[in-house]
């Protein structure tokens, strides 16, 4: 699916498109958002490169050179996006190309940074005057919208913590779950910004000297020191609650562990007086007394009495 815009008078402005597009419609464009783009709409691209369109395991690698480079077609910078399927956290990369009068966004999945720039755009809440401020306008959306998620893991992060630490017989293995799944998202939320980190360095060196657009990308780089130490933070917090789970779990079995211990050691004596007037021996001085059987019982009993007082006096239950 191919999404055309126009920039005018400060304004982002979509262009509608009919059943069938043009090449001639395609190089009106200043924004061309490409999603999932099929055989046809490739082909069409493929106009505007004198070599071929980026693809998708193309945009998926992980080495500075393959993610950010120039070359004839323009300015190549690909980025990679957070987003949420099913309560998870993944990342996508999406390909853009700075070409001298147009932005072209290639990517395979939805993102909730380019709705939410759709939106602002048919609002006129973005102002921007060439390709370029739109590219570094929607890369400092990315980095606020990942300041959002982060208050969000923050918040999930702080019900754990009082679920673990103040919560009486709350479910530990369940919080263990949750504690991966908040380090599963937090990695890769400090992926994606270390990732922008680095196309903001690229465009600084390879961008014209316009002073407001610089002064704009390093504020983005100082938003995302601020964002990276923050996930450090989180980190800390998540490998000390993980510790702390895994230690109350380990007190709770060292807890049943001693139960079953001092169980063991009360009903060892009655067992032994059990075993020892339950030999089969013909003569027994207690076999044929009348108080034998109550006084057998009357020892089990003492004898199992006795080890659980020695405990209790002591503070050992």
């Amino acid at each position: 699916m191919l999404r055309l815009y126009k920039i005018a008078l400060g304004r982002i402005q979509e262009i509608p498109v009919t059943d069938m597009l043009t090449i001639d419609l395609l190089k009106q464009a200043d924004w061309i958002d490409a999603l999932e783009p099929d055989e046809h709409e490739r082909a069409l691209l493929a106009t505007l490169f004198s070599d071929e369109v980026p693809d998708v395991e193309d945009v998926e690698e992980i080495e500075a050179s393959a993610r950010c480079f120039t070359d004839q077609d323009g300015l190549h910078v690909h980025s990679m996006f957070l987003a949420a399927s099913e309560g998870r956290h993944h990342t996508v990369s999406v390909a853009f190309v700075l070409q001298a009068d147009r932005l072209i966004a290639i990517r395979d999945d939805e993102l909730s940074d380019f709705r939410l720039l759709r939106m602002r755009a048919r609002r006129g809440q973005i102002s921007c005057k060439t390709p370029t401020e739109l590219l570094i306008t929607l890369l400092e959306q990315k980095v606020e919208n990942h300041a959002d998620t982060l208050e969000d893991i923050h918040r999930e992060l702080e019900k754990v913590s009082h679920f673990v630490l103040e919560e009486e017989d709350s479910d530990l293995e369940q919080a263990i779950s949750q504690l991966a799944q908040l380090e599963d998202s937090n990695g890769k939320m400090r992926l994606c910004l270390m990732d922008t980190q680095r196309d903001i360095s690229f465009l600084l060196r390879h961008l014209p000297q316009v002073n407001e657009q610089r002064d704009t990308l390093y504020e983005i780089l100082r938003d995302l020191e601020t964002l990276l130490s923050h996930t450090t933070f989180l980190f800390d917090k998540i490998n000390f609650l993980m510790d702390s789970t895994q230690g109350f779990i380990n007190i709770k079995q060292a807890q049943i562990i001693k139960t079953f211990s001092i169980a063991a050691v009360v009903f060892l004596p009655p067992t032994m007086i059990a075993s020892i007037y339950g030999m089969n021996f013909n003569v027994m001085p207690e076999l044929s007394w009348t108080f034998g059987y109550p006084m057998a019982i009357g020892l089990m009993v003492a004898a199992g009495i006795a080890p659980y007082w020695v405990f209790k006096r002591k503070g050992w239950l």
